[in-house]
């Protein structure tokens, strides 16, 4: 009698341990009675009735959906190889639990027939250039479409767009030449660059020269321009004679006249000149000769 009271204790006590669950800091559990759903228990100690509840234990935390890699046709008719990554989190484990039978299935087609669209949609340049905007698009459709599941997605990655082997050859063949191209621009760019800077430095040097010559010849006439003024300016206070133009005239003609030139030209006023001469000759002679008489008296 004992041995059964003991057997009993311990089956009760083994039913009401099964009846004490925990739950983790990153879980909520739904709590079932008779397979209708009772309540919500959040992290910690949670009893429930054996038997009559059961408990169904709900992770909350970031969860990743790895969609698998398809085909698909851009909008040129080009096949390529698109997967993609989407991360999303359980707002409402109530939904997730009672609106899909398997949410990670159901988000991985969603997911491929959305992103077929979506590149379907783009030409292959566009594809492979626009993975920001097609993130963006396919993060929107599936937020939108898995919140009647309790789900929000927080973003998605498109883990490669791989064309075919020709397709990506061909592909590197004209990167090749556009950096080919690029190349031979700035090479040109610089040519035409050191041009512009030689044939400045040509042109500013070519400016200081005439400066320079143009600063001296300046300097030589203001000199020269001096020198005139001085001299005239020294003849008209020295009151100068007729007489004594004459004279400084033929200083000057004598001075032509050692040239090892055949012919001379005098110019027109000579004649004037040459008269002022003979009329100084003629009063030599006039002083000269009384001056003869008395020393011949004498």
């Amino acid at each position: 009698m004992i041995f059964l009271f003991i057997i009993l204790a311990i089956v009760i006590f083994f039913i009401a341990a099964s009846g004490i669950k925990i739950v983790r800091p990153w879980q909520k559990a739904l709590i079932e009675r008779l397979g209708r759903y009772q309540r919500t228990a959040d992290s910690g100690l949670t009893i429930i009735i054996p038997f009559w509840e059961r408990m169904i234990k709900v992770d909350m935390r970031e969860q990743v959906v790895d969609v698998p890699p398809q085909a698909v046709i851009t909008k040129d008719n080009v096949v390529v190889a698109v997967d993609a990554v989407v991360y999303y989190e359980v707002t409402d484990p109530v939904k997730v639990t009672y609106n899909v039978a398997d949410f990670y299935v159901a988000a991985t087609k969603l997911a491929q027939t959305n992103l077929r669209n979506l590149v379907g949609d783009l030409a292959l340049d566009e594809s492979l250039t626009s993975r920001e905007v097609i993130n963006t698009k396919l993060r929107q459709i599936l937020d939108d479409a898995t919140d009647k599941w309790g789900t929000k997605v927080t973003r998605v990655e498109l883990q490669r767009i791989e064309p075919p082997t020709d397709v990506t050859e061909a592909m590197h063949r004209q990167m090749k030449a556009e950096r080919d191209r690029r190349a031979m621009i700035l090479e040109a760019e610089g040519h035409k660059q050191s041009a512009i800077l030689k044939a400045e430095g040509q042109a500013e040097a070519i400016k200081k020269v005439a400066d320079a010559n143009k600063y001296e010849k300046l300097t030589v006439a203001k000199g020269e321009a001096e020198a005139i003024e001085t001299v005239f300016n020294a003849i008209h206070e020295g009151r100068p004679t007729n007489d004594l133009i004459a004279i400084k005239y033929l200083e000057a003609l004598q001075k032509i006249a050692d040239g090892q030139a055949t012919k001379v030209f005098l110019p027109y006023e000579a004649s004037g000149i040459l008269g002022s001469i003979a009329g100084i000759s003629e009063l030599l002679k006039e002083k000269i000769a009384p001056q003869k008489g008395k020393e011949a008296k004498k």
